[in-house]
């Protein structure tokens, strides 16, 4: 019998969330971010839902073959830009954007002269200090970009948000973003060519970043990295909810250590559930005791160690509880944000951590 862990993915939540993203930034163009197998839910199927997108964001070129091969006809922008000499005729097949942020892309496009020309991105590293030109490069690259014949008369101009998520509610916060919109304006005043600057946490707080285009990734999955902020604090919609069942009920004493380590103990007779799902899903294995899941409607705990194959629930609240009972790990009203935070890390690393062996259906 198949594993009961199932993903379902709610296309209908994409398409809110691209819509709240519109009125958010009515003047932007929106590229949709579908890296990372579209952030844990399905390239294809993400890709088909956010069709109304202006242009799409990937990590890989691989990527983008797939979805060309789906027949969406968008441009993608491939978001660290080639690699390699040989990739370069595939973007200009494949119509690919890509983004230049290092001398040895510059130098193999300069190589390439006579071809169809590529439509380029040149990224300023405003302050993140991961990818980019320094500032003081950009007009020279930005100059040497436009000699080029290789090269689309149309050079589009971007950077990276380290810390958008922080908004300005106090006197100490939200001076990175203000620095790195300064550094940005600055270094590319009066270059002409369109302006990408907000990510999601950008998009939803800081208006003043929108530009042209918006490039939102986690918002349009309805999850936020605002911290103590879910999606559906902006109004967005989770587009994944994962559930599974109870395969055992059972009562343990007292002084019972439930797990690996026994790291949780019951602290009355109790009865516990055990869900078939575990890190082997994807579910976090650093997920405390506490992290909530409902069951048979009621929001209940985790108790123990998350392990491969199986997690056990506290049912001391959930008298009526039995095996085979729906286990919902997140989704509506179970927002993975807090998953993430039990975790350590934040929600989009659950979504993205799914395995092979979960089930994907759509609503």
């Amino acid at each position: 019998m198949a594993r009961s862990t199932t993903a379902t993915i709610h296309p209908d939540a994409l398409r809110h969330n691209l819509g709240v993203i519109r009125k958010l930034a009515p003047a932007s163009k929106v590229m949709a971010i579908v890296k990372a197998d579209g952030y844990g839910h399905g390239l294809e199927r993400v890709a088909n839902a956010l069709a109304g997108a202006d242009a799409f964001g990937v990590a890989a070129l691989a990527d983008a073959e797939r979805l060309r091969a789906t027949g969406l006809s968008q441009p993608i922008l491939l978001l660290s830009g080639f690699d390699a000499p040989d990739d370069v005729p595939r973007m200009r097949a494949l119509n690919v954007w890509s983004v230049v942020h290092h001398a040895s892309q510059l130098e193999m496009l300069e190589q390439s002269e006579g071809t169809e020309p590529l439509r380029c991105w040149l990224k300023v590293d405003t302050g993140m200090h991961r990818l980019g030109f320094a500032p003081e490069e950009v007009r020279d690259v930005y100059a040497r970009l436009k000699a080029l014949t290789s090269v689309d008369d149309e050079i589009g101009l971007l950077q990276h948000f380290a810390s958008s998520d922080e908004y300005l509610d106090s006197a100490s916060r939200g001076a990175q973003t203000l620095s790195q919109l300064s550094v940005f304006d600055s270094v590319t005043q009066g270059l002409a060519g369109e302006r990408s600057m907000a990510n999601s946490a950008a998009v939803l707080g800081w208006p003043q970043s929108h530009g042209d285009w918006v490039r939102p990734g986690g918002a349009l999955y309805g999850i936020s990295v605002c911290e103590g902020k879910t999606g559906a604090d902006y109004g967005l919609r989770p587009a994944m909810t994962l559930t599974t069942r109870l395969i055992s009920v059972k009562s343990i004493p007292a002084g019972g250590r439930v797990g690996y380590a026994g790291t949780w103990t019951a602290p009355e007779d109790m009865r516990i559930g055990v869900a078939a799902v575990g890190y082997g899903d994807g579910y976090p294995r650093m997920a405390a005791s506490g992290t909530q899941v409902r069951v048979a409607g009621k929001v209940v705990p985790t108790v123990g160690r998350v392990s491969m194959d199986l997690m056990t629930i506290d049912l001391r609240t959930c008298p009526e509880a039995s095996t085979g009972d729906e286990v919902t790990l997140w989704g509506e009203g179970l927002p993975v944000e807090h998953v993430g935070e039990s975790a350590g890390t934040i929600g989009y690393e659950p979504v993205c951590s799914i395995t092979r062996r979960v089930r994907f259906v759509e609503d």
